[in-house]
């Protein structure tokens, strides 16, 4: 996990540098340049040190001395992509984004399609520049222009003061200096099996859920997981407890909050070491513009979700570089409220498809850049592409079962007997409701603007949706922190656009 940055079509080293001190904590462990001798742009990387942390500093360099990669992300199957090229590549560095450039001089762009990891790297071959994002969006990327040249970075604070014209680069899509974009995936729309045989279904789950948890236990460097206590942190927990001997989690929550409950039974029946943090307050509110900082957003829902994650992933810090998440099970396994009160299987279908298509730019932001934040990276099993393809062939109606309707059956069915019954069964709850920081932040900000002032201040920014005090309030600390925030402001995804 790294941040990068660029600038193709024109050469500005200093520039790049700037770009680069700006996401220096998504890579404490090193930084580096690239610029051709042809002048043709500059690429520029911070390293956080995850596989080969002595011999993979970036960029590294191809064949030929005009050719070289910054990357960010990890590449799963690149052990295999390795051993496929040992005879015709000469391979300088354990790295897994190695793997990337060796490919990509074999196979050319055709190379993405092979890449099974989350990524976003740049390869500058000669006077040709090629970007990429992973199919989902774990990793983020951001591109605009500047006075003609392409300008790209991990994070909007990074390009938003040089670029007025910022845009998401799009999750399963490259960009060649030559062509431009293309897509290479999209969330496939497969149609449902009702007549599929429902153990052989469950036992499918679980299989892919601990195939894909054992793919991301993959480091050379200390590893845990996030435990929240809810059905999804538990099940990725309890599978990796089953493959490493020692396996540390976290959680955190105000006074004795459900989730801390919750997570020290889960913890004490699967024998991990734990830790928990207490979140008072008073800290909320000096963190709070810290959080929006790094979060790069004001939405209401996501800052709430970010106040705990950014306290576990402090914590966490203290003790690993790479965490283990639950992120996607609800949008694979309906387990939001409001997938309930959708009466067509059809649509419920396809709402879950356009859900997990839209988790670049909400969850997995919230995940990427609260992780970052303190330097560690984030790994998300629930998003492995089998996982994807098998959660879109599963029918509405073993999703949501019963009544009243039970969510995410068929993933709690095929771990029933691997945590307790209260765990397994647990009522779904948010990340910021279980851990009680819902409650703090409604008392909290209650005493911070009235409803009186909220009005005002929706009048005076008309242009943009704000929903409530409190949300006026996250859009206010967001315009302090972002010297030119309206760049910022556009990238801004509102979990209030989802449709029902």
């Amino acid at each position: 996990m790294c941040g990068i940055t660029g600038i193709w079509g024109d050469t500005n080293p200093i520039l790049v540098k700037s770009m680069m001190d700006s996401i220096a904590h998504r890579g404490p462990d090193a930084e580096g340049m690239y610029t051709p001798a042809n002048q043709s742009g500059n690429l520029g990387h911070r390293r956080l040190s995850i596989m080969d942390p002595k011999g993979g500093d970036q960029p590294i360099y191809g064949e030929v001395p005009t050719r070289a990669i910054i990357a960010n992300g990890e590449i799963y199957n690149f052990p295999q992509l390795r051993s496929n090229l040992q005879e015709q590549s000469d391979f300088q560095t354990s790295s897994d984004s190695e793997a990337i450039l060796r490919l990509y001089e074999d196979r050319g762009v055709s190379a993405i399609e092979e890449l099974d990891g989350m990524y976003a790297f740049a390869i500058a071959d000669g006077d040709k520049l090629l970007v990429a994002r992973d199919p989902i969006g774990i990793k983020p990327l951001y591109y605009g222009e500047m006075g003609g040249a392409w300008v790209f970075a991990s994070e909007l604070k990074a390009i938003s003061q040089h670029c007025n014209n910022v845009k998401e680069f799009p999750p399963g899509s490259y960009y060649h200096s030559d062509q431009g974009f293309s897509t290479f995936y999209s969330v496939p729309d497969l149609y449902p099996d009702s007549s599929v045989d429902v153990e052989a279904l469950i036992a499918r789950v679980r299989q892919t859920v601990e195939e894909s948890v054992i793919k991301r236990l993959m480091s050379d460097v200390p590893l845990g997981a996030f435990l929240s206590g809810g059905l999804d942190s538990s099940i990725i927990a309890a599978v990796a407890k089953q493959h490493k001997q020692e396996l540390h989690t976290f959680s955190v929550g105000i006074g004795n909050s459900r989730d801390l409950e919750a997570a020290r039974l889960v913890s004490a029946h699967l024998g991990t070491i734990h830790h928990e943090y207490i979140i008072t307050p008073e800290e909320v509110n000096a963190k709070l513009p810290e959080i929006i900082y790094f979060l790069e957003s004001f939405d209401q829902d996501l800052v709430r979700s970010a106040i705990p994650c950014y306290f576990t992933s402090r914590m966490a810090a203290d003790y690993v570089k790479v965490i283990l998440t639950g992120e996607g099970a609800d949008e694979l396994f309906a387990g939001y409220t409001y997938y309930k009160d959708i009466p067509d299987e059809e649509i419920l279908h396809k709402e879950l498809r356009r859900s997990v298509s839209s988790l670049h730019n909400i969850n997995l932001q919230r995940v990427d850049r609260m992780t970052m934040a303190h330097a560690i990276e984030g790994r998300v099993p629930f998003l492995d592409l089998n996982m994807i393809e098998l959660g879109q062939q599963i029918p509405a109606n073993l999703k949501l079962v019963g009544e009243p309707l039970v969510e995410k059956w068929i993933l709690r069915k095929a771990f029933e007997d691997m945590l307790p019954s209260e765990i397994v069964w647990r009522k779904k709850e948010q990340f910021d409701e279980g851990s009680g920081t819902v409650d703090m932040l409604e008392e909290m900000l209650s005493q911070k603007m009235t409803t009186a002032e909220a009005k005002n201040y929706q009048t005076k920014y008309s242009h943009i949706t704000l929903r409530s005090p409190e949300e006026c309030f996250y859009h206010n600390i967001f315009m302090d922190v972002f010297k030119n925030y309206e760049v910022v402001s556009s990238n801004v995804a509102r979990w209030s656009e989802r449709p029902v």
